[in-house]
């Protein structure tokens, strides 16, 4: 028998428990998660959320500085949403119990980052994302409506295509792998993508082994549309060790006054932007990506020993015991640092109630392209937008449901066919490998032409091979998780290839100016059925 739910959500970082606590005023909701329920790109998120909570700040400058981070690609309606209800977000999120840094008068202690025109970076020391994850699981447990199915992930969305309708097929829910390895239905009369992003795709990334870009891709096969996958931000500051894996040297440590060097410990930001060290990611993480190819470093140094060891003790508490452990002691030494894929600003097309091309799909949080965004996300809007548009999609979805007749949707059982138990797993391990190898070196932070050409002939190959090592033996998760971001390198290829300009976060040697005229607009694709 199916699981039978009101809600279903995939996925529990801020934008699905978010959407979660809402939804479960209304009736029961599932949450699936493909690790534990902690483990999410939320968790990881070091420096805080960006918010109007200052007298001395301004609705009109938050957007503003979201519109100039985005180049011109931002839907103007979903930046003045998310901006506007933030705060009252963010005060319910306290409520919850979320407990934030405060200064001695009680009021927030609000930071800056790149990009950002005033201190408006609420935080809890540099592990904001973990306290917000633990604020929302917690209030969520206190549900009843709410279950949570741990170790389960997603195969693919289940559609309902009965001939003569005449619309596009509803979504009734999903395939999923659970943790006992049997493939069950999951099904809601609406499921909710909350599923993040994909930097697992690039062979460096700030992201948890979790972010594989499951929500895009089953999105995208089911026939949603897609759009602006060529923006892949890329961090500046990931820890360079041999031994740390995708340890995040959060923005707010140039908020605070960080400064970026050469080895030769000469500083260099001044001369690719006014900000110089704020200037917005994709500009900083271009300039260190020019400065390794000219120089031949493997990396550059981020500076902060001229603010004190107290200060910065009480400030990163999180980042400075984790370079201690790397024998990296920031008080006295630079930090080595260098760019790493970290937040995909493109995803699944919504409109601002969450809701996507397919009728019964909803998309919230990095894995949606609500415009928020446009063509380079402005520090610290990640976590705001999840808390938003959870919010927004939960309201939404609550009616939609009502209106739903009662009739119960009875979907096939998964056929496994003539699948048989892999004694190739060696081909996922290579596939993976290649995949990431490849999009780092041809699609990164710098692309042209002839390497996108080259990243898509080597994926088309690919994609045959795990298309039919994916029909030949039982499904497990890495082949899930294969097949998902060898999908998601394609689409971010193809999109690549489509525009022709350099904007925000898309920078190619072939096209390296910014086209007005012909390119003020999304990239926009859909899987032809």
């Amino acid at each position: 028998m199916p699981h039978r739910f009101d809600f279903l959500v995939l996925g529990g970082g801020v934008a699905g428990l978010s959407f979660a606590l809402q939804a479960a005023k209304y009736g029961t909701v599932a949450v699936l998660t493909k690790r534990e329920r902690y483990e999410s790109n939320t968790a990881y998120a070091q420096g805080g959320i960006a918010s109007v909570l200052s007298p001395t700040d301004t609705f009109e400058a938050h957007i503003q500085d979201t519109l100039e981070a985005g180049a011109g690609l931002n839907h103007l309606d979903a930046v003045e949403v998310t901006v506007r209800e933030g705060p009252d977000r963010i005060r319910e999120l306290v409520t919850l119990g979320a407990e934030f840094n405060r200064g001695v008068s009680g009021e927030f202690d609000l930071t800056r980052e790149g990009g950002h025109s005033q201190r408006r970076i609420i935080h809890s020391g540099d592990i904001t994302g973990r306290e917000v994850q633990r604020a929302l699981v917690e209030a969520c447990d206190a549900q009843p409506n709410i279950t949570f199915f741990p170790n389960t992930s997603a195969i693919d969305l289940i559609i309902d295509r009965r001939p003569g309708q005449g619309v596009p097929g509803r979504c009734l829910g999903v395939y999923a792998l659970t943790s006992e390895g049997r493939i069950e239905r999951f099904l809601g009369k609406v499921t909710v993508l909350a599923t993040g992003g994909a930097g697992k795709v690039y062979l460096y990334t700030s992201n948890p082994d979790v972010a594989t870009g499951d929500g895009v891709a089953m999105a995208y096969r089911a026939g949603a549309e897609v759009a602006n996958m060529e923006f892949y931000q890329f961090h500046p500051t990931c820890l360079y060790h041999p031994e740390a894996k995708s340890f995040l040297i959060s923005e707010a440590l140039r908020g605070e006054g960080g400064k970026l060097r050469l080895r030769n410990g000469q500083q260099f930001m001044d001369r690719y932007h006014r900000l110089a060290e704020l200037a917005p990611r994709d500009v900083v993480a271009r300039a260190i990506d020019a400065e390794l190819k000219r120089t031949g470093d493997d990396c550059v140094h981020l500076d902060m020993t001229h603010l004190g060891r107290a200060f910065l003790m009480e400030r990163f508490p999180n980042i400075y015991a984790t370079c201690k452990a790397f024998n990296i002691d920031m008080a006295v030494q630079p930090i080595p640092v260098v760019p790493a894929a970290h937040y995909m600003c493109g995803g699944v097309v919504t409109d601002l109630k969450g809701r996507t091309t397919l009728p019964g799909l909803y998309a919230i949080g990095e894995v949606s392209h609500t415009g928020l965004h446009g063509a380079n996300r402005l520090a610290s809007n990640s976590l705001l937008e999840g808390l938003v548009f959870g919010h927004r999609a939960a309201a939404t979805c609550a009616e939609e449901m009502r209106s739903l007749s009662a009739r119960k949707e009875d979907p096939p059982e998964w056929d496994e066919g003539s699948a048989v138990t892999s004694d190739e797993s060696v081909v996922v391990t290579h596939n993976w490998d290649e995949i990431r190898r490849l999009m780092w070196n041809y699609v990164g932070i710098v692309r042209t032409d002839k390497r996108l050409m080259r990243a898509r002939r080597r994926l088309e190959l690919l994609r045959e091979e795990i298309r039919d090592y994916y029909w030949r033996f039982k499904v497990t998760r890495d082949v899930i998780e294969l097949r998902n971001i060898c999908e998601v390198a394609s689409l971010i290829v193809d999109c690549a290839s489509r525009r022709k300009e350099s904007r925000g976060l898309h920078y190619t040697l072939d096209y390296p100016n910014t086209d007005d005229h012909g390119w003020k607009r999304d990239t926009v694709v859909r899987r032809e059925l």
